[in-house]
């Protein structure tokens, strides 16, 4: 069983940055692949970025390719997503997801609750 609490979401201006990061618990954090979904109001959620279970290789959506930047550390249990150049579209609540080396829902085996980033216009 894996527990995941993500933090870091909040208000920000359009091109402002935010950096969120999900905690887990657990000694298995190693032999997951850790990643970012996101759910806009009214809309389907969607893969925003996976990082490998050693952090070598990363896969980012195209709407974020090269604005943001997802890291694990191993020592702390946690994986971070840095969001830059942040866009209104951008909105959405933010969920950090624990599973196997996929982009689809359908590879998270464990879910956090979510973090709220709003960014205005």
């Amino acid at each position: 069983q894996v527990q995941l609490v993500e933090s870091g979401g909040g208000l920000v201006q359009a091109g402002g940055s935010l950096s969120l990061s999900c905690a887990a618990s657990g000694r298995t954090f190693r032999t997951y692949a850790m990643g970012w979904f996101r759910q806009a109001p009214g809309k389907e959620r969607e893969f925003v970025s996976v990082i490998s279970n050693s952090g070598a290789s990363t896969v980012y959506a195209d709407s974020v390719k090269g604005r943001f930047t997802i890291s694990r550390d191993h020592a702390k249990n946690t994986v971070y997503l840095q969001l830059n150049s942040l866009k209104p579209e951008d909105t959405a609540v933010y969920y950090c997801a624990a599973g196997s080396w996929t982009t689809s829902i359908e590879g998270v085996d464990y879910w956090g609750q979510g973090t709220q980033v709003t960014v205005s216009s």
